[in-house]
């Protein structure tokens, strides 16, 4: 059976902390850190429960952090160029490493890493982790890389020279690395001769504190000085990076979530791409990408098998939320990417954005119904929610580095009430659960599971009926939305509502519908898909379908045809 990805985005060193006593700036001492170990067969059978069919794992790469592991034979990062006590998982130190933070045992850390693969498959669902290809933290080297590694990123580069093809980095020769942010003095200053460009093309030894300082941009052939592009013979940093993306396959991951994609050539992923599915096809590779522009560029030529749909789809929900927008809007978002819909992996919350409950969003993580519903049934393409999202979480908590902002931070030490009260101990339960976080999360696992069990949902068409509901007086275009999906014999009816309003909907259905999709007219009795009730409604052109949709949320009718006189005779004389 095709399977529509539904996938399940966890840090380990926050997810599995159960520290209930975490302090703003806490070291790992005071403050702790989840262990990949914490994730067993118990809690990976739960997280399967929602409907999910993948999980990413987010920040399992060794990066740059404040702990001293030099005792393991890690060179330890200077602080100074840390963001936060426990460093962003996008400033990679090692590319052939797991980050120690997560290791019970930092010997044995790679093996435990491989026995979660084992354990994640043997739960039913595949693996993702982060391919960060644009940038490395500013102190770099592999300790455990194997013997037939391409050498590491910068150790053969020319420093006396802005740009060369085959040098990792960019320099800018005869300056001293000089950011807007402490550096320190003495002994402890973190000192960088020349300076290297920082990974957010900041060509300059002057980064500022909003800039990636922490980070050093990759060089894959483009001469950012005068626009010229150097990619035959081929750069020596695409070797070095098919090198290590073969190295994670082989591991058993399933999956790559390529960070910060657009900002690496397209042609890099064409060459690379194939290359590793050649050797691994089921593995697929997914786009951070925020340019609607470069969105088919990056599947047709690029080789991706998913984007992220963040400019277009995502704007437009949250728009629709707090910046009234119009629900209308979405039939915007489906005709960009008209065509390519499969490959768009869809979301309300990720480690970048703020949390969907937290008063910078809704305010109230109950009112996702509507959006959820749209973002993970408009298109046959992925599903993504974010680790406490299926619990309301609300980032209320103002951690250390990032500060009090509707996130949940990605620099510090924390744990999260939300998740710890549901993994109650090591195994998963309800019991600690607040009424409204067991009604949430039982409400994800149900739109969720719903995403694979309908066929029309995980493989069926998209037909939008807004165009034919504009001048309904029941249907306000502005508050509310109405699609079908539709596969073989089943439809499905979908409206959602984004209004505290309740609204009773007598939704137009054009013949237009009938023939391009095939469908059957007919009454009989249909099973409304989030509630379970079962009503006998008819199924025209020639009459408007009336649907109930309470304030905030949506409804699914699934259309189920009645079977001819002819067939039924036949069935009873067997």
């Amino acid at each position: 059976m095709t399977k529509k990805p539904v996938i399940y985005q966890m840090l380990p060193r926050l997810f599995a902390n159960l520290n209930d006593t975490c302090i703003p700036n806490g070291t790992i001492e005071q403050n702790g850190s989840g262990k990949l170990n914490s994730i067993t067969p118990e809690v990976l059978a739960s997280i399967a429960e929602l409907g999910i069919t993948h999980v990413w794992y987010t920040g399992v790469i060794e990066h740059a952090h404040c702990p001293d592991y030099s005792a393991y034979g890690i060179e330890r990062d200077n602080p100074h160029v840390v963001k936060g006590q426990a460093g962003s998982p996008y400033a990679i130190s090692d590319y052939y490493d797991i980050d120690p933070d997560l290791a019970e045992s930092v010997p044995d850390r790679m093996a435990e890493f491989e026995a979660l693969v084992k354990r994640t498959h043997r739960a039913g669902m595949k693996v993702i982790i982060d391919f960060v290809p644009n940038h490395v933290a500013r102190r770099y080297k592999s300790d455990v890389a194997p013997k037939n590694a391409p050498a590491d990123f910068g150790v053969n580069d020319d420093a006396s020279k802005y740009f060369d093809r085959d040098n990792s980095f960019y320099y800018i020769p005869r300056q001293l690395f000089a950011p807007k942010v402490d550096m320190g003095s003495g002994k402890t200053a973190y000192i960088e001769f020349p300076a290297k460009a920082s990974g957010n093309d900041c060509f300059t030894a002057f980064p500022g504190p909003n800039d990636w300082f922490e980070t050093v941009k990759l060089n894959y052939g483009i001469d950012y000085g005068d626009g010229s592009r150097h990619f035959s013979p081929i750069p020596a940093t695409w070797h070095k990076m098919l090198h290590i993306l073969r190295y994670w396959a082989g591991k058993g991951v399933d999956g790559f979530r390529c960070d910060m994609a657009h900002m690496v050539p397209v042609e890099f992923w064409n060459w690379a791409i194939p290359k590793v599915k050649a050797l691994y096809p089921h593995v697929v590779f997914i786009a951070e990408i925020y340019d609607t522009g470069m969105y088919r560029d990056f599947i047709a030529r690029g080789r991706f098998d998913y984007l992220y749909d963040k400019v277009n789809l995502y704007d437009t929900l949250r728009g629709i939320q707090t910046a009234n927008y119009s629900a209308a809007q979405l039939t915007n978002c489906w005709q960009t990417v008209e065509g390519i819909g499969g490959n768009m992996l869809n979301f309300l919350e990720n480690h970048d954005e703020q949390r969907f409950g937290s008063r910078f969003y809704a305010a109230d993580p109950a009112k996702v119904i509507p959006s959820l519903v749209v973002s993970s049934m408009i298109s046959t393409g992925p599903m993504m929610i974010y680790m406490g999202q299926e619990l309301g979480e609300q980032a209320s908590d103002s951690e250390g580095y990032s500060g009090y902002d509707g996130r949940t931070t990605i620099f510090d030490y924390w744990s999260l009430g939300t998740l710890r009260r549901w993994l109650n101990g090591g195994h998963p339960s309800e019991e600690r659960l607040t009424a409204r976080e067991r009604w949430l999360r039982n409400k994800y696992a149900t739109i969720l599971n719903i995403c694979n069990k309908q066929q029309a949902i995980r493989e069926g068409a998209f037909f939008d009926l807004m165009y034919v509901n504009y001048e309904n007086p029941s249907v306000n275009p502005h508050r509310q939305y109405i699609f079908l999906r539709h596969y073989g014999e089943e439809t499905l009816i979908v409206a959602v509502n984004f209004s505290p309003d309740s609204a009773d909907m007598h939704i137009n259905i054009p013949e237009h519908a009938f023939e391009v999709l095939g469908m059957k007219k007919g009454t009989s009795v249909m099973t409304e898909l989030l509630s379970g009730e079962k009503l006998r409604k008819e199924f025209s052109p020639d009459k408007p379908f009336d649907a109930f949709v309470a304030p905030f949320d949506a409804v699914i009718w699934k259309v189920k045809p009645r079977a001819s006189r002819r067939k039924k005779d036949a069935s009873a004389e067997e």
